[in-house]
């Protein structure tokens, strides 16, 4: 896992675009690579202002992105964060999101000693819902989105 580069703008445009990729968020599908490109340099800039974390996806030889997985919207004490992800529609069900995933639960909460990891998706993302379900995420039912009447939210608490 690496961060974003400029170089990226092409694959994140492809993504942001995607149909598939795109279904189960609320977001309208990109249309010009311009978007892609601001969203790398906001995405820098987020971390630059400890507001977020994301990582690009890559294959250990460092090519083509491949999909990210982020930590953001953390809470005003810094103790719970909201992780998003993404990954190239053709590469669904090869493990690489359960590789980043396991990463990413293993440094929120053992470097940034977060309490929660919360995790905001669509109840027809199956395969969404099941990888929560692997890393032991659990669905709070009590909680809505109020942005987006289609989301399930699923929490996960640290073991310390």
């Amino acid at each position: 896992m690496s961060p974003y580069t400029l170089d990226d703008a092409p694959v994140v445009f492809v993504q942001r675009s995607s149909h598939e990729v795109m279904q189960y968020i609320k977001r309208a599908p990109y249309t010009d690579i311009s978007q892609a490109v601001d969203f790398i340099n906001m995405n820098f800039e987020q971390f630059q202002n400890d507001q977020s974390i994301t990582w690009a996806l890559r294959y250990e030889d460092g090519g083509e992105l491949l999909g990210s997985i982020c930590l953001w919207q953390f809470s005003e004490d810094r103790k719970t964060a909201e992780v998003g992800y993404d990954l190239r529609h053709e590469l669904h069900g090869k493990g690489l999101m359960s590789e980043a995933m396991k990463a990413v639960i293993d440094y929120a909460f053992n470097v940034l000693k977060l309490n929660q990891i919360e995790a905001f998706t669509s109840f027809k993302n199956k395969s969404s819902i099941a990888l929560l379900e692997r890393f032991n995420f659990e669905l709070n039912e009590t909680r809505k989105d109020d942005g987006n009447e289609d989301n399930l939210i699923f929490e996960l608490k640290a073991n310390f």
